[in-house]
């Protein structure tokens, strides 16, 4: 991000829309850049790591937009990555998840939407970089803090900010790993259902991540009734801010 100015790289093999989002953005300030494909991607890449990217999932070459977030993920943990789905393929926007990208937004979509999820990304990737490069709390190995509790990923329980041991059930910890694995990243609600199901606590129906997270919410939170740790993101499902307390 050099002056302010944010950089974008488009990954797109159709032409008229590769351009039409590239002149859109640089229309909204960015600097874009736009190619075709996996091989092209890389040679961008090479020349300078963007900010953020947008990757089309069906690309041609052999690389698919999966695997360019794959390893765009290994380059960076601050690059913005969004993926372009078929509307309303739900595995497309759970892999994509699964790959390292940030967020999703699926075709044909608004164009103002697709500046809101950039905007949106953006401002999370500049939280962990101040994150990263503030002091962070030291603590033991096998240990995270998620809001005002310390979740210890040895032992399978949570100390809360009183410094009360909670036994969690397997389900709970299996949440919580994940969402400390997967930290300042929109995770889809059908993607975390998906993860945690088989637990010793099945809840076969549709809201069930969101009964866990209230659970979770009441344990980890210092304010249960405004959530800092782990936020809603409408449409999709949760967030987890490391740096919440």
């Amino acid at each position: 991000m050099a002056g302010g100015t944010i950089n974008l790289l488009v990954v797109e093999d159709d032409p008229f829309q590769r351009e039409t989002i590239c002149a859109y953005l640089a229309g909204q300030g960015f600097t874009v850049e736009g190619v075709a494909d996996g091989r092209a991607c890389r040679a961008a890449v090479a020349a300078g790591l963007p900010d953020a990217a947008l990757l089309d999932v069906g690309l041609p070459g052999g690389e698919d937009g999966f695997a360019l977030a794959r390893w765009l993920r290994g380059q960076s943990g601050l690059l913005g990555i969004i993926m372009l789905t078929a509307a309303g393929d739900l595995v497309d926007r759970v892999v994509g998840l699964e790959s390292g990208a940030d967020d999703y937004i699926t075709k044909p979509f608004e164009p103002r939407e697709l500046l809101a999820r950039i905007r949106a990304v953006m401002r999370r990737a500049g939280a962990e970089g101040a994150a990263q490069a503030a002091k962070p709390e030291v603590l033991a190995p096998g240990k995270a803090r998620i809001g005002g509790a310390v979740l210890d990923l040895k032992r399978g329980l949570l100390v809360t900010a009183e410094g009360r041991e909670d036994t969690l059930t397997e389900g709970e910890f299996t949440l919580l790993k994940l969402f400390v694995e997967h930290p300042n990243r929109a995770l889809h609600r059908d993607w975390l259902l998906e993860r945690t199901s088989g637990e010793e606590e099945p809840e076969a129906f549709d809201r069930a991540i969101d009964l866990r997270i209230m659970r979770l919410r009441r344990k980890v939170e210092r304010n249960p009734t405004r959530p800092m740790a782990i936020r809603t993101v409408r449409g999709v499902g949760y967030l987890f801010d490391p740096e919440a307390v």
